[in-house]
């Protein structure tokens, strides 16, 4: 009986390890996956295109020396590098931005659902910050100059602010080919359809036409 009871657990485990594995993600199981822009297959990720057909340009962006335009309402402009830009990216597991920041430029609250970054300031100076999931919500914050460094962990909501009197640059990197964001204003109060003004303003503890003037700007 207990060499039943010691083989069942032996099975559950390897069950267990099992689906641990096919949960994450698969290594290359080749050298490269370029993006197939032509393929129909949906899935998750992109399909490849055939590997004779792959080109030097299809692992090539240009364009990070130049600063995006910071001329808008958070006074910050992010240039993305990642497999929409660069199809050479599908299955590689990483990407890159610069963000541009006016003097007061604010890289508003918001999250990468799929991704931890790192950022590196190359110019000016950034107050950043992340906060932690519930129930501590505790914000971790600190000024960076040029050449520091700040992780911000994968889904939390993070920032970046320029408090200087002249223009920032930073450069990230992010643990996924397609990170995604979620900008919090954007999602809470512009959201297509709208969400019910008396749901935010019950959860933000606020008057309706409060939330109302808010949604407005969205």
């Amino acid at each position: 009986m207990a060499t039943v009871h010691s083989l069942a657990a032996v099975a559950l485990l390897a069950i267990l390890c099992s689906h641990g594995t096919l949960a994450s993600d698969a290594d290359l199981l080749q050298d490269f996956c370029v993006v197939d822009k032509t393929s129909q297959v949906h899935a998750n990720g992109f399909p490849c295109k055939d590997a004779k057909d792959v080109i030097a340009d299809d692992f090539f962006f240009s364009g990070l020396h130049m600063a995006g335009n910071t001329t808008n309402k958070q006074g910050s402009n992010v240039t993305n590098v990642n497999v929409a830009q660069v199809p050479g990216l599908n299955t590689m597991g990483i990407s890159l931005a610069r963000v541009d920041y006016a003097s007061n430029g604010l890289n508003t609250p918001h999250t990468h659902p799929r991704a931890t970054e790192i950022l590196t300031v190359l110019e000016g100076s950034l107050y950043v910050g992340f906060v932690t999931s519930n129930p501590e919500s505790k914000l971790f914050a600190k000024v960076l100059n040029k050449g520091d460094v700040f992780v911000f962990p994968q889904g939390l909501i993070h920032f970046q602010f320029n408090h200087g009197t002249s223009n920032a640059v930073a450069l990230v990197a992010l643990s996924s080919q397609n990170p995604g964001v979620i900008t919090v204003g954007n999602a809470v109060f512009g959201s297509k359809p709208s969400i019910l003004d008396g749901i935010l303003a019950k959860a933000f503890q606020v008057d309706k036409n409060i939330i109302d003037r808010i949604q407005a700007q969205f």
